[in-house]
Order: structure tokens, then C-alpha cells, then sequence
């Protein structure tokens, strides 16, 4: 069937996921360390002028910022994955392949132990964290990059060796700064304890730009899966899109790792899903992954705040438990599907 076709199916399961993403806030906002009534709740969200005092500031100053900025970044994961899945031709690439994630955390880590984080506050590691991931990202551009031209395999490979020595790094420095590490392991692993307004807008905005950009190119994205020649015979500027895409998509992954830590699986079990379900059609799949990733970010957060309350689970435990045993099916898939062949 064409999109066309699709169209009415693809509006109900759009209009599907939105219902579901504003169940899960109004819910994520009723719960935690003070239960509020859910009908206590939806009434605070949509008519706070009218309600002042500890509910009110509860969810407004504390919860809501946090339930909107693990859905944006489960959204930029999410959409990042997609477009990572696409350049790579790969369902089991993920928003971290080019050490992303790797720079992010050296670059907090640093933060944590040179004091930054106590001069400036939890925004010098998110700012530190966030140089960390763009100035990996170049680099592993340049080392996969040759005479204007970008191959993949080279690309994949460089963020490998990147990553590798970033992470050894980061071990070394925990090794010597043994007073710091559980600080250290506590934003690898990811949290939105830090969330706040501040860093609701900034989400927003890369998450806007990058969702928009990217959805540009979901054509592209369809013809590239032909593989690169045969895109390149129906008209498409291949190397002009995949540098669009790589700084697209490595953007708001590195924004959205200096805002909430390290959170994994996310970009990688979201995209295949929503595939499976809703087929490889790129103008499909990208609006449903950035919906369902917001969903199941915000789920994610959700349980980690309230399975060890008054504690808290860091977020990336969460998704790793979701996202772990999803990744070890795609590895039995696809060595089923090669023996098969």
C-alpha cells in the first residue's frame, strides 16, 4: 500500500500515540515521593492560576519540567536513531555509534572533577558534557571523512577506537578520583533530577529544529535505503544529505546527553519498533518515533522515580533493563536471518 493509502491508518496511530503521551505526563505528574490525585492533577495543569501552595508547586516547579524534558529527549533520541538507522542501512544503529555518548560523558566527567560543576552549577556539566559530544563528533567526522566524501564503514569505525579511548580515559580518571565517583557514575547513567524550565526550552528548540530537519529528508531517507548508487541515479545529492543528517542528528543527541546524562537503548529499540510496526516508510516512522520515544522516556523516568522511593533508580538502568534483552533479539534475529540465507 502507498502512503496515501496508509494515510487514514497513519493519522489514527499519530492520534493514538498523543493520547497515550498525554496520559502518561498528566500520570507522571500525579506520582512520586507526594501522591497527588490524578483529578487534582489535571486540574492544577490546566487551570494553575486557580491553585496556589505545595500541590501547585510540586507539579509546576519540580515534576512537570521533568516529565516534558524526558519526553523531549526520548523525541531527539528517538529521531536520531531513525536517521542513524537510515544512513547506516542498520537496524541495530543507535544515536551513540559515533561516541556521542562516549564525549558526553568524558567531557561531564571533567566537569565533575575539576569543580566545575560547584562553581557553576549542574549547567557547567551539561555545558562541558554537551563540547565533550560535539568536539567527539568532529572528530570522528574528519577520521571517516576523506576528500569531501563520507564513507559509512570508516565513519562506524572511527567512533569505535573514539569511544574506546574516551571510556578509558573516563576509567583513569575515576581511578584517581575515587571521592567523586558516585557523582561521576550517577550522570553517566542518566537522570532528570537536574530539570528545570531552562532546560525544557533548550530541548524544545534543538528538539524542533532537528525533528524538522530531519523529516526534510525522510524521502532521501527512503531512496538511501535502495542503497547509495541507486539513490544517487534517482536524483539525490548523497554526500550533501549525509553530512545534513550526521550534524543533524548528532546535535540533538549531544544536546540532548548534556541535559539529562547518559541514557541508552532509547534511539535504538524505539526506531525498530515503531518499523516493525508501521513499516520503513521514513514519513511514517519519523513522526511515530519521536511520540513513542517521548512516551517511553517519560515511562522510563517515571518508574525510576517511584520503584525505590524515597531513592531513585538512575534513568538509563531503566531503559538498559527494557532495552537490553531487545538488543540481545535483534542480534538472534539477524544470525537467524543470515543462516537462513
Amino acid at each position: 500500500m502507498s502512503f496515501i493509502e496508509n494515510k487514514r491508518k497513519y493519522r489514527i496511530g499519530i492520534l493514538i500515540l498523543l493520547i497515550v503521551l498525554f496520559v502518561v505526563i498528566i500520570f507522571s505528574c500525579s506520582v512520586g515521593a507526594a501522591d497527588i490525585a490524578i483529578a487534582d492533577a489535571v486540574r492544577i495543569i490546566f487551570k494553575p492560576y486557580k491553585y496556589k501552595g505545595a500541590m501547585h508547586s510540586v507539579i509546576w516547579n519540580i515534576r512537570m519540567p521533568r516529565v516534558l524534558l524526558s519526553v523531549l529527549v526520548g523525541s531527539s533520541l528517538s529521531v536520531a536513531g531513525v536517521a542513524y538507522q537510515g544512513l547506516f542501512r542498520n537496524p541495530m544503529a543507535e544515536p551513540y555509534i559515533l561516541g556521542i555518548s562516549a564525549g558526553a560523558a568524558f567531557g561531564g566527567t571533567l566537569s565533575i572533577v575539576l569543580g566545575i560543576t560547584n562553581i557553576i552549577g549542574i549547567g557547567g556539566t551539561s555545558a562541558m558534557s554537551f563540547l565533550g559530544a560535539v568536539g567527539t563528533t568532529f572528530l570522528v567526522y574528519n577520521l571517516g571523512s576523506h576528500k569531501n566524501r563520507i564513507s559509512m564503514t570508516y565513519l562506524l569505525l572511527s567512533g569505535i577506537a573514539i569511544s574506546s579511548l574516551l571510556s578509558a580515559l573516563i576509567s583513569l580518571i575515576m581511578i584517581f578520583n575515587r571521592e567523586k565517583l558516585n557523582n561521576i557514575i550517577m550522570w553517566t547513567m542518566g537522570s532528570f533530577t537536574s530539570a528545570n524550565w531552562s532546560k525544557v526550552i533548550v530541548a524544545l528548540i534543538s528538539t524542533f529544529i532537528g525533528v524538522s530537519g530531519i523529516y526534510y529528508f525522510a524521502k532521501d531517507l527512503n531512496l538511501m535505503l535502495l542503497g547509495e548508487e541507486n539513490a544517487q541515479n534517482l536524483g539525490i545529492n548523497i554526500e550533501k544529505t549525509k553530512k545534513i543528517l550526521l550534524i543533524l542528528a548528532s546535535l540533538i543527541s549531544a544536546i540532548a546527553v548534556s541535559v539529562s546524562g547518559i541514557i541508552g537503548f532509547v534511539g535504538l529499540i524505539v526506531p525498530h519498533a515503531i518499523r516493525l510496526i508501521a513499516g520503513p516508510d521514513h514519513r511514517v516512522l519519523i513522526p511515530c518515533s519521536v511520540l513513542a520515544g517521548g512516551i517511553f522516556l517519560a515511562i522510563s523516568d517515571t518508574l525510576a522515580r517511584i520503584l525505590a522511593i524515597p531513592m531513585e533508580i538512575p534513568v538509563g538502568v531503566i531503559t538498559a533493563v527494557f532495552g537490553a534483552p531487545f538488543f540481545i533479539h535483534l542480534l538472534i534475529k539477524s544470525k537467524r536471518s543470515s543462516a537462513s540465507i
